[in-house]
């Protein structure tokens, strides 16, 4: 557990923990000299079952309010103090005004320096702090009087800190990864970079990799841990931490950015949330207010957008877009502070809704209604809420990215009403799903009406027609779905519905079997239209439109303009790029011409061809096979 102390300056923070530790918070030569804390502070002391009570004690000046929210994020139990000689001072309202936007729900009122007012004043501050929690909905907070003087209420206090870290369970979510926003950051002889801060989600170990969120690419190696001053192999969310990674230049890092997994990684510059305005604010948030915004340890300045209302009124909450003027690192449910654009005041609060909320359509009903199904506090209710506004459907990876886990915390095909692509990676809702459904087979009976004479269209051409926003993993899921189901048919890769058929009339059917051979013969490099007419002494012009018709039957695939194969032998071919691409990972067009004995230009043709009618799928200069593709079925199929 992570306890923080907030309050005013000169209220006791410093002295109350170094009461309750016997460590002393201030580290600076400045801090001890002027006797106020100016950085944060750490303590801690033993807790039952080996574990540690860690303490953030934040600085009470006006000037560093910034510093007190970067260490008020990680805590999970607060502490607010107030002096009894002095009583709710300005700073008192502000931090207790941001404990209460981060959702610090659980903590404890602490009225310090009793040995300095009578029972009467003592009395007054009581009733004055009780108040003033009841105005920030704050009423469980327990109610404690000490002295770090004389040590008076200390060990009831240190009691009720043992109670609370014994009751916590860690509720954090498990699959979560790694991420921690950065306090502090030195070197050590013999260790070099080192940075430090409070864990806010997953667990780390020596010998992991880690990467600074801005640059993933750039991964380094976890040397040494250390939580509360103690060697550690493993640290875990709620935890005071410090990394040693190996690779990490001091100069490249700075407190501020965030330390995190690489597959969790993610930057952003305009964010939706869930926007609490301060009971305390003089006048209605609207559209256009510029502001500071403060997540974890990160600030930066930004606009506000208010969502599917005007305005938001004081104490009141509501949806809003941020548009940040540089990017940050966040993640679904991660909490934050927004000051004034002065940065004197402390405005609103809230959590994250959406890490990456759209520029356009923002404030569509639809949108509106998506937002708030992502205000629920249930990952799979969410991811629920999620599928409910997607019509294609959610890639796995990226929904786990965004919401800073590693691993599903549920079956995700196990919730109801949820189907997904072969390979796993997109989930829809069976309704969205019938929705694409329905609008394949209309495409097929626009295109069947328009063109009567062609079998149908090329895979491609009906994802274009029908559903051009769908992942290609889940076309291709839902293309091989429909022709299991007899929605549709497929002839040489080109759908069609059952009741659709193209025949060659018979004048036709006479061309085709003398050409048909002709083709096969020439396996690999079969000969060209005008070799064709040639040798069966039929008009060019006539057989082109003879083979046109044929291709539209599916009796020959057409790969460029007046050369045809025979399907038989693009299914050998179709058999060497699968072969290539499962040895080697990829297809390319060097390969491909090796394997087939072919030039460069007629190999680049075929692997475009198979691009085209969606067996391979381009990526720079090489092609891959795609996962789950019932096209060419290999002979183990």
């Amino acid at each position: 557990m992570i306890v923080g102390t907030a309050g005013h300056i000169d209220h006791g923070k410093t002295a109350l923990v170094r009461a309750l530790t016997g460590i002393d918070g201030d580290r600076l030569p400045e801090e001890k000299r002027r006797g106020i804390t100016l950085e944060l502070g750490y303590a801690w002391m033993p807790a039952a079952d080996g574990k540690l009570i860690g303490f953030v004690d934040m600085p009470g000046h006006e000037k560093l309010v910034r510093t007190m929210v970067a260490g008020a994020s990680g805590i999970d139990y607060g502490l607010l103090l107030i002096a009894a000689d002095d009583g709710i001072m300005p700073q008192t309202l502000e931090h207790l005004t941001i404990l209460s936007l981060l959702g610090v729900r659980r903590g404890a009122a602490v009225i310090t320096k009793i040995d300095k007012a009578d029972d009467a004043l003592l009395q007054q501050r009581e009733n004055e702090v009780r108040a003033l929690l009841a105005a920030h909905g704050l009423d469980d907070y327990a109610m404690l009087q000490v002295s770090a003087m004389n040590g008076q209420g200390i060990d009831e206090l240190r009691a009720l800190l043992l109670e609370q870290a014994r009751q916590t369970e860690d509720t954090r979510e498990d699959k979560a990864g790694f991420r921690m926003g950065l306090d502090r950051v030195f070197t050590l002889d013999g260790v070099g970079t080192v940075v430090a801060g409070s864990i806010a989600a997953g667990s780390v170990k020596v010998g992991d990799s880690l990467c600074l969120a801005h640059a993933p690419e750039r991964q380094y190696r976890v040397r040494s841990l250390h939580v509360h001053n103690r060697g550690v192999e493993q640290a875990h969310a709620g935890q005071r931490c410090a990394v040693g990674l190996a690779g990490l230049d001091r100069a490249e890092v700075e407190r501020g950015q965030m330390l995190c997994e690489p597959g969790i990684a993610q930057s952003t510059q305009r964010i939706d949330v869930w926007l609490q305005l301060a009971a305390s604010e003089d006048k209605v948030l609207r559209s256009g207010t510029q502001v500071h915004l403060h997540l974890a340890t990160q600030d930066c300045l930004a606009s506000v957008a208010i969502l599917g209302q005007s305005s938001i009124a004081p104490g009141e909450a509501g949806l809003a877009q941020l548009v940040l003027q540089r990017e940050i690192h966040a993640w679904q449910g991660d909490r934050f502070i927004l000051r004034d654009a002065s940065a004197t005041r402390t405005m609103a609060g809230g959590s994250v809704l959406d890490v990456h909320g759209p520029v356009r359509y923002r404030q569509t009903l639809e949108r509106i209604a998506y937002l708030h199904t992502q205000h629920a506090d249930d990952a799979a209710e969410r991811f629920q809420g999620a599928l409910a506004f997607s019509p294609f459907g959610i890639h796995g990876r990226d929904w786990l990215r965004s919401a800073g886990l590693r691993d599903w915390p549920f079956d995700p095909l196990a919730l109801e009403d949820v189907v997904a692509d072969e390979a796993g990676s997109w989930v829809v809702s069976r309704q969205r799903l019938a929705e694409s459904e329905r609008a394949v087979t209309a495409s097929l009976e626009a295109f069947h009406a328009r063109f009567p004479e062609d079998i149908g269209p090329d895979r491609q051409r009906v994802r274009r027609l029908a559903v051009p926003r769908m992942p290609e993993s889940l076309w291709s899921s839902l293309a091989d779905r429909l022709r299991t189901a007899g929605v549709i048919g497929e002839r040489n890769g080109f759908l069609h519905l059952p009741e659709h058929g193209v025949q060659l009339l018979a004048a036709e059917k006479i061309v085709a079997e003398r050409v048909l051979p002709l083709l096969r013969e020439g396996r690999f490099d079969p000969p060209w239209v005008r070799d064709l007419a040639a040798t069966t002494n039929l008009p060019e012009t006539q057989l082109r439109v003879v083979m046109a018709r044929m291709t539209k039957a599916g009796e020959v695939f057409q790969i460029v303009k007046d050369l045809y194969y025979h399907p038989d032998v693009v299914q050998q071919l179709a058999g060497l790029a699968r072969s290539l691409g499962q040895d080697k990972g990829s297809v390319t067009a060097a390969d491909y011409r090796d394997a087939t004995g072919l030039g460069r230009k007629r190999a680049i043709q075929i692997l475009e061809f198979f691009d085209r009618i969606g067996f391979l799928r381009r990526v720079g200069d090489e092609h891959l096979l795609r996962p789950g593709t019932s096209l060419f079925p290999s002979a183990q199929d």
